[in-house]
């Protein structure tokens, strides 16, 4: 009897000892989103997919909100383990940093690919490439594929040099930049707009614009729109895991963030994940040779 509750009381005093013990193996990643439309809404796409995250495989998932401009920096210094980011910055960090493929979001009509496009309204004279030598356009980020990058590059080969054709181009300030853009366009303020497809099919879908408001002129190729990406320093298994729980993902997955049990696509407004290849990055990497971008950039 004596000997039962030596050993009951050994068990009771080194269980706590053994779960922090497996609690400690649990390893625990940083997960890197680029900042979208506004740190708030980025917190609010992607805290459940992080949650997800955690759920699915079995490690401490943790978010990280960083400005395009940050990435490597935060990347160098060791803080990033997996990246969300578009498709010009993960090029980037792949090329220079050894950064891998996971997996890419599908939205909008290409699932995982979409479109750069440049816009003006239906009544515009303005009809092609040619035309608009000395008119003003306005881009979006540098950092932008969509929004910037895939139209600089397409006027480069359509003969316009943005520095000496266009009229006073601009760039957008502040939150909800691809937003400003059809809206300076819808409203006079340019007359042509670098519009993603993307944007242009969620504003014409909820109401905000019309198909009658506008005339594309010109259209990128397809290319990879969100990627996730992973250090070259976490392992294999791990990468595996992620990669397996992204492209798991289904209108129906769940996950718990805070007290509320949301589902994960329908916050992160996404229709979930494709497997793509390096091969599928070449168009991104093309643009960037042509526009001198990351990371080709020319001083």
């Amino acid at each position: 009897m004596i000997k039962r509750a030596i050993a009951t009381l050994l068990l009771l005093l080194t269980l706590p000892l053994l779960l922090t013990g497996c609690e400690a193996e649990k390893p625990t990643f940083k997960v890197a989103y680029m900042i979208c439309n506004s740190l708030e809404e980025s917190k609010g796409r992607f805290e459940g997919l992080t949650a997800y995250l955690s759920e699915a495989t079995g490690a401490n998932f943790e978010s990280v909100y960083l400005d395009t401009v940050d990435f490597e920096e935060a990347y160098k210094k060791g803080d990033i383990d997996f990246t969300h980011t578009n498709s010009l910055l993960f090029i980037t960090l792949a090329k220079r940093h050894g950064v891998k493929l996971l997996a890419s979001e599908k939205r909008g009509t290409y699932g995982a690919l979409s479109r750069g496009t440049i816009i003006v309204r239906s009544d515009s004279e303005i009809k092609t490439l040619a035309d608009l030598k000395g008119k003003r356009l306005l881009f979006g980020p540098q950092w932008a594929p969509f929004g910037f990058l895939s139209q600089y590059a397409t006027l480069l080969t359509g003969g316009i040099n943005p520095e000496d054709d266009l009229g006073p181009y601009g760039f957008p300030r502040g939150n909800w930049k691809h937003e400003k853009i059809i809206y300076s366009v819808l409203y006079g303020a340019y007359d042509a707009g670098a519009a993603p497809l993307i944007d242009l099919e969620e504003m014409t879908s909820d109401g905000r614009v019309s198909h009658d408001d506008f005339r594309v002129i010109a259209a990128s190729d397809l290319a990879p729109y969100c990627t996730y990406g992973v250090s070259a320093e976490v392992s294999g298994e791990w990468a595996e895991k992620v990669r397996e729980a992204l492209l798991s993902l289904d209108g129906e997955t769940t996950a718990l963030v805070g007290d509320e049990r949301i589902l994960v696509n329908k916050r992160a407004f996404i229709d979930g994940f494709e497997r793509l290849s390096m091969e599928d990055f070449k168009t991104v990497d093309n643009w960037a040779r042509i526009a001198k971008m990351p990371p080709y950039e020319e001083y």
